[in-house]
Order: structure tokens, then C-alpha cells, then sequence
């Protein structure tokens, strides 16, 4: 551990929010953290490093924390793996499993792993100001590294130049490494090549594209098939973005396209302004072309998700902060603060005409690929309809996650809501509705409890869900202060952090205006 950060320790933290601490959601055990970084499956286990303050449970002393787990929802913390120093913060990046033994830290038979990140020079450093790519190698399974000693392997002389996502390419001239980066303030994804992932080739530049009124961060490149035909590739490109994200604040959009290894050619479907939003004169025309871009999420959590390198069965699972650069350092919860969302797997699925993403929570094991025996039962209905009625459903269970599981088929009904985490009286509540004319979907927080921390936290937020032969099918997640969303099919998705003050919270679903025919209606627990 780095004497500078030991000199750094800040005051002690009081505990006194534990309640809102998430069942299944990681969270540090007593500080803070942000951006998932160096996912990778390795050896059995799933590891999850992440931007951490050691000493702090605000944002500061940028290191890389580290957890791992064997199924994405239960995880174990361990000491930081790559500390600050008085010379650099360590920012974002990835992990890769060096099998070749490229870069020569490891051997044939005990590759290494290998991680590329940015270092944010300090003014003792004699490339102060600048931000540039590093590496650190482990060779005990990641749970000790060491920084390579000729680091930085490749700067720009750029004060934003970060986020290195890197992946083992295979093309017609035999395979590279590839880093997908970004220029944050010029809205820019650069692209580079290596064979040793220590010495690196400009390749070219992708941007500005879509929504662009903010730094561009965290990017991520890879490769899927189209409903799971092998001869139907997309390549998937995500931007996450900070603000101006269509939630409002930090938000992740994607790109889809070809990629051919050296350079990322969007599809049309993918681009609404080629040369960004901050280019359209009429901020009218802007704010309605926001909604046009591809959104990983609707919501206002969800920021800087990437995807684990090496999963099994080429698995496609991406993890991201749930939080917002808003309001994030001004959450109520002492001494943790911030989470991170749950694992998703993603899948590209053709919707009328064009590829889209799809995301489903990791809610089992993805190497038994059962249920995991933690879930319980709380409901599972049958068929029924509801006209201008309430229903109660299953109370939240303290210390767990609840999964509901809902069919609804519009019927005459004007709109359908759940409120979760309510209240007896009906004064304070978390209420997802779907409104049938409009064919909009919202999350609104507004009265969802401790609000007022900040300003901008109180929100509702919506994104158009079409009816799908008459239904809405929706899987709501809903843990001790957030709730997660993924509607017909993860097709589209909703995140966002509460924070309920009712002792006794209670759920209702109800139907407005009409009748709904509830085809399924499962609520089940999880630990």
C-alpha cells in the first residue's frame, strides 16, 4: 500500500444507511467507487475492478478497487489492486488474458493478465497535465499487480486522452491487439494497434457522432451476431457520455456497425446527427434527435458500462455505475456510497429492419445456467383482468432483491402501474407506468422518498415501448435503492437509484381507465 495513501486516509465515516445497502448489487464495503474497469473472466471467477477512493467515500485518490464472484450477483471484496501514487491517479481501463504471451510479463503455459488503464499525471510527475495509457501485469490470478517500470506505453500529449478498452482481435492478416480509447472534450473514439501491448500504431478515429454535448468516456467495441446467425455479424460501439445524456447528466449511447480492424463504419440506422447533435442550429430539432439515439438505458443511473473480457462461451455481459456525475457524490448512504448496476447480458436482435441491443439481467449462474437456489417464491398468478382496480403484491423482504415478472395485455385500460416501495397512505412511492395512447414507459422517483439531497435527483424519466401484439412484458428488479427495468424483452431499459423512507413498504400494481388482462404475474425474492 502507497504511503501517499496512507498519509491521504480521510476522517472516519458513521455508519447509518445501511438499509439502502443492496442485496445484490456490489457496493464497497466503506468508500467510494465509479467506473467499472478491467471486467475479465479468469480461472473461474468473475472479476469486477472499479474506480475507488480507498480512504474516501467521495470522489478522490483514484485507484483501481477489486471484487470478484462466481456468479455476478455475490461479491467479494479485496484489497486495491492498483494504487494512486504521488505521481499519477489511476483511471479507467480494462484487463486482458495475455495467452500468448505477447507482452512477455507471463509465460506459454501461466499467461498473464495484463492491465492497460490511464494514468492522470500529477504535477510531480514529469508528464503532469496529461493523461496516457499504462500497463500492470499480474501473474497470481489478479489479486496482486505490478506496474510495468517503461510506463506510459502510449500518449498523445493530451490532457483527456483515457478509457483504454482492449481486445484481442482476429483478422485476414492474423490477429493484433486493439485499443478502443477516447478523446473526452473532442468527442472522438481512437483506435490503435499492438502486437506486444506495449508498443502501439494509430489506426484511425470514429466521431463526433449522436449525442455529443458532453466528454465522451469508457468506450467498448465487440463483435455479435444478429439473432444468433453466425453469418449476420454487427459490431457494437459504446460512447458513454457526461452530460447530455437523454435522461438528462451521464448516460451510455451505442453505435452499430462493421468494424474490419481498423476502422468502426456505423450503420445508417445508427447515426441520427453524423456530425453530432452540437452541430443542429435549432436546439428544438437537437432535443428531439436525443431521443433518436441508441440508448443503453432510459434512465438516470446507468453510466460507463463495459463488457468482461473472456467469458466463457463468448458470452456478451456488461456491467455499469449506477449513479449519476450530477449528484453522485451527494448520495445518503455513509460510509459506502455508489453502486454498480447488475450484470446484463446483451444480444443483438433485428428490430424493424436494424440491429438493436437487447439486455437481460444475470439473475443465475451463467456457468450452471439454472436458477440460483437464493430466489424464492412470493407470487406466481395466474391469468386475470383488472378494471380500474388495485392489487396488492408481494411486500419488499428486508435484506433481499425483489424480481417481478409481469404480461399485461393493454385491454380498454388508459395506463397500468406498479408502485414500489410505497407507502400505506399512497404519499410516497416509486411508480412505473405505461401510458397506452402515448406508448411511453416511465419511471417516476418524484415522491419516492429522500429526494431532496440534490436538486436535480427528483425526476421522472420515460422512453417509447411499443405494445407487442397488445402487451407489455416487463422484468422489474427492485433492490434496496434502485430499480432496474428491462421491457419487452430488454429491448428497452430503465435505471434509477431511490431512496424510500417508509417503514413498511408495500407493492400495487393497478389498472386506470380500463381493463388489463394480467397474462403472467411472478414476484419472486432474491439474496
Amino acid at each position: 500500500m502507497s504511503a501517499f495513501l496512507d498519509a491521504a486516509r480521510p476522517e472516519t465515516f458513521q455508519a447509518g444507511t445501511s438499509r439502502f445497502r443492496p442485496a445484490i448489487h456490489f457496493t464497497a464495503r466503506d468508500t467510494w467507487l465509479n467506473d467499472p474497469n478491467g471486467l475479465v473472466f479468469h480461472d473461474g471467477l468473475y472479476h469486477l475492478f472499479y474506480q475507488n477512493n480507498p480512504y474516501g467515500n467521495v470522489w478522490g485518490n483514484m485507484s483501481w478497487g477489486h471484487a470478484t464472484s462466481h456468479d455476478l450477483l455475490h461479491w467479494t471484496e479485496h484489497p486495491v489492486a492498483i494504487a494512486c501514487d504521488e505521481t499519477a491517479d489511476i483511471y479507467s481501463g480494462s484487463v486482458v488474458v495475455d495467452h500468448g504471451n505477447t507482452s512477455g510479463f507471463g509465460t506459454a503455459d501461466a499467461p498473464a493478465l495484463v492491465a492497460i488503464y490511464t494514468s492522470a499525471y500529477k504535477a510531480a510527475s514529469e508528464h503532469r497535465g496529461r493523461q496516457a495509457q499504462c500497463l500492470a501485469h499480474s501473474t497470481d490470478a489478479g489479486m496482486t499487480w505490478q506496474k510495468y517500470d517503461r510506463n506510459p506505453v502510449l500518449t498523445r500529449d493530451s490532457a483527456h486522452f483515457r478509457d483504454p478498452k482492449v481486445f484481442r482481435y482476429q483478422g485476414d492478416h492474423g490477429a493484433c491487439w486493439v485499443m478502443v480509447a477516447v478523446e473526452a472534450q473532442h468527442q472522438k473514439v481512437v483506435f490503435y494497434r499492438s502486437e506486444d501491448l506495449k508498443s502501439w500504431d494509430f489506426l484511425s478515429d470514429f466521431g463526433p457522432a449522436n449525442a455529443d454535448a458532453g466528454e465522451w468516456e469508457c468506450p467498448d467495441l465487440f463483435p455479435l451476431a444478429v439473432d444468433g446467425d453466425p453469418d449476420n455479424i454487427k459490431w457494437v460501439l459504446i460512447v458513454n457520455v457526461n452530460p447530455g445524456a437523454v435522461a438528462g447528466g451521464s448516460g451510455g449511447q451505442y453505435f452499430i456497425g462493421h468494424f474490419d480492424g481498423a476502422r468502426f463504419l456505423p450503420d445508417a440506422g445508427s447515426l441520427v446527427a453524423p456530425a453530432g447533435l452540437a452541430s443542429l442550429p435549432d436546439p428544438q430539432a437537437g432535443a428531439a434527435a436525443l431521443q433518436q439515439c441508441l440508448w443503453l438505458d432510459w434512465g438516470r443511473d446507468c453510466y460507463a458500462s463495459v463488457s468482461f473480457s473472456n467469458t466463457p462461451d463468448d458470452r456478451r455481459i456488461i456491467i455499469g455505475w449506477m449513479n449519476n456525475w450530477d449528484y453522485a457524490n451527494e448520495l445518503p448512504t455513509a460510509p459506502w456510497r455508489s453502486s454498480m448496476t447488475l450484470a446484463r447480458e446483451v444480444r443483438l436482435t433485428a428490430v424493424n429492419g436494424s440491429a438493436r441491443l437487447i439486455q437481460q439481467p444475470v439473475l443465475a449462474d451463467p456457468c450452471a445456467g439454472e436458477e440460483l437456489p437464493t430466489a424464492r417464491d412470493q407470487m406466481n398468478a395466474g391469468t386475470f383482468e383488472l378494471r380500474n382496480s388495485t392489487l396488492r403484491l408481494p411486500d419488499p423482504v428486508p435484506g433481499s432483491a425483489q424480481v417481478i415478472e409481469a404480461e399485461i395485455l393493454a385491454g380498454s385500460a388508459e395506463r397500468f402501474d406498479f408502485r414500489l416501495f410505497g407507502s400505506s397512505d399512497g404519499s410516497e412511492g416509486t411508480i412505473l407506468s405505461y401510458n397506452t395512447t402515448s406508448a411511453h414507459l416511465t419511471l417516476d422517483r418524484r415522491q419516492s422518498g429522500n429526494t431532496c439531497f440534490h436538486g436535480k435527483f427528483a425526476s421522472a424519466e420515460s422512453a417509447p415501448v411499443d405494445l407487442e401484439k397488445g402487451v407489455l412484458k416487463l422484468l422489474i428488479v427492485v433492490d434496496h435503492c434502485s430499480v432496474e427495468v428491462f421491457a419487452q424483452g430488454g429491448k428497452t431499459v430503465l435505471t434509477d437509484l431511490i431512496f424510500p423512507e417508509t417503514e413498511n413498504p408495500e407493492n400495487w400494481l393497478s389498472a386506470v381507465g380500463g381493463s388489463a388482462t394480467i397474462l403472467k404475474l411472478a414476484v419472486s425474492s432474491l439474496t
